[in-house]
């Protein structure tokens, strides 16, 4: 595929979305990334700002299987990957698939499952595969995860471990539309929901293209130096009790060949990776105990971290103009 090409794909992708989800471009933009990437993400916003809606929009764009898990605490693993069922006609067991067999799967309000229901996703995140009664079974190429979790709700709910955070790309909030966006999704909602209306325009076999060709952007030693510095800023600060893990890294580098490729470019730049920090970051580090007495949040924190690692000057690779 052309630059060009690319381009007016992803342009028509977060187009045809923002007809649902207005506003929210640059969000769009990264949970793209994130799918691009091979990454997952976590969407932590309050109710109704449209969370559901864009992992279903995103689906019917690219005309790919969506499913939905509503997380709840009686939810099982075997509710998420499926179980083998005994068939008295064939006397033989039958593996049953579970929701976790689709393209875009949308884990509402992960939080609310246990911290064994959520583990069940932990192999299917990472590897894209799932393991049932001692056999290993290929997911979708494609496979990806959107997540739901409410911030300000806790009655009922179980943080998700290190671990399960980690398997996150990125961690991103839509937040409150703004006043004109807010009315006009009001009366675009008069009689139908937009999404109704939403048609296809791109068909998966061109995100695995675009994947083919993320490979392709090239990533400077001073960016890949960039990315590990900002990334080591968090082990070595005393106000973080913990620092972001070598995934982190590999997904900053990731995303931003993404965001780049998004944005036509044949190299990733200084700007894509400072751009990315926080929503790769943010979910990955934890506040110290005395840094929580004092008040700190974690994004004060790494805020400042981020602002105290010094840019590359050169973006370009060598031989890249």
């Amino acid at each position: 595929m052309s630059v060009q090409e690319i381009v007016q794909t992803t342009q028509a992708l977060v187009g045809n979305v923002e007809h649902v989800i207005q506003g929210k471009n640059e969000q769009i933009q990264l949970i793209l990334c994130a799918w691009l990437a091979g990454g997952h993400v976590l969407l932590e916003d309050v109710p109704g700002t449209g969370k559901t809606m864009l992992a279903r929009s995103l689906a019917k764009t690219v005309e790919v299987d969506f499913k939905r898990i509503q997380f709840t605490p009686d939810l099982l693993p075997n509710d998420v990957l499926g179980t083998s069922i005994f068939h008295q006609a064939t006397g033989q067991f039958k593996f049953s698939p579970g929701p976790i067999f689709t393209t875009i799967l949308l884990a509402d309000e992960i939080n609310r499952a246990t911290p064994r229901t959520q583990s069940a996703l932990l192999e299917a995140m990472a590897e894209s595969q799932i393991t049932v009664d001692g056999k290993t079974t290929d997911l979708h190429p494609l496979f990806f995860v959107i997540a739901t979790q409410n911030p300000i709700e806790h009655q009922g709910t179980f943080p998700l471990p290190e671990a399960q955070m980690d398997r996150f790309m990125l961690r991103l909030s839509l937040g409150y539309p703004a006043r004109a966006q807010e009315i006009g999704l009001v009366k675009n909602q008069n009689v139908t929901h937009p999404i109704h209306a939403l048609k296809a325009v791109v068909k998966a076999e061109t995100i695995q293209k675009l994947r083919q060709v993320l490979p392709q952007v090239k990533v400077s030693d001073e960016v890949h130096g960039y990315a590990m510095d900002l990334v080591a800023k968090t082990r070595d600060c005393p106000e973080l009790k913990l620092g972001a893990s070598p995934r982190a890294t590999l997904s900053l580098v990731r995303a931003a060949q993404a965001l780049a490729l998004i944005q036509g470019k044949t190299y990733v730049s200084p700007s894509q990776v400072y751009r990315l920090a926080k929503p790769v970051l943010n979910h990955r580090i934890s506040l110290s105990g005395e840094a929580k007495l004092q008040g700190r949040t974690t994004d004060q924190v790494l805020t400042r971290l981020i602002s105290e690692v010094v840019a590359p000057t050169g973006s370009a690779p060598t031989g890249v103009a």
